[in-house]
């Protein structure tokens, strides 16, 4: 009989868009022995300003719910939503932390502390976003100090669209975005909804830069808040990372 992982180092509760098809396998995949996500669901059906937004009306009701679960961490894990404005994912993380009285952090918050670790200021950014979505999250990350140099974006409007999404072709925009622009000192493949995880080892070793993605930074940053310094082989260099 194999073993039934119950999470009994750390269990990470994750708060994730209605129609994510993807995330939960994902980060699944990437957590090491004895860590387990918890996942519940806030309504996001498109990409829409007022879609976007909207999905925040339930957030303490969601985090309560998901708080009942002891987890050591709470994500609210959509990069367009935390993205929405510089300071978006101070507002959600301390919205969860009044509700909950539990520690918790935002996908902005693993972008931002990934690419600290990387010592990376240069990106390319691949989304499958819509332009609004995409330009605010250029917005975002230049707020920040991060320079977007280059990068592609597909123009889907739903989670469903987004996990019908190849890998193939995601890998396709992201070699002719490299190189349309020189110079950059990683790629973020953003979004949780696609199906990017398994292209960021392969992708480093082409492009000789990190490769980020969406579910993996946040992987990455909720294992080491918890204090976890390992996670599953495979998936890039940060992950190697403290």
């Amino acid at each position: 009989m194999s073993a039934i992982d119950y999470g009994d180092r750390a269990r990470i509760g994750l708060m994730v868009p209605s129609g994510n098809q993807v995330c939960e396998a994902e980060v699944h995949a990437m957590l090491p022995a004895g860590v387990a996500a918890l996942v519940t669901r806030l309504e996001l059906r498109g990409s829409s300003e007022q879609e976007l937004l909207r999905m925040l009306d339930s957030l303490e009701n969601a985090a309560r719910l998901l708080a009942d679960a002891r987890p050591h961490l709470i994500g609210f894990h959509c990069t367009a939503v935390s993205t929405f404005a510089p300071a978006m994912a101070e507002g959600i993380v301390r919205r969860i932390e009044d509700a909950t009285g539990r520690p918790a952090t935002a996908t902005a918050d693993a972008i931002l502390a990934a690419l600290g670790v990387l010592g990376t200021r240069r990106v390319l950014l691949v989304t499958p976003y819509i332009a609004p979505v995409h330009e605010r999250e250029i917005a975002f990350l230049a707020a920040h100090g991060v320079t977007v140099t280059g990068g592609a974006m597909l123009g889907l409007n739903t989670n469903a669209e987004m996990a019908e999404l190849s890998p193939a072709e995601i890998a396709v925009r992201t070699r002719a975005a490299a190189a349309a622009a020189p110079g950059a000192e990683a790629c973020f493949i953003s979004c949780t909804a696609i199906r990017s995880a398994g292209l960021v080892a392969p992708l480093e070793a082409e492009l000789g830069m990190p490769v980020i993605t969406s579910n993996q930074v946040m992987a990455w940053h909720m294992l080491r808040r918890c204090g976890i310094a390992e996670a599953a082989l495979g998936f890039g260099r940060l992950m190697a990372l403290g």
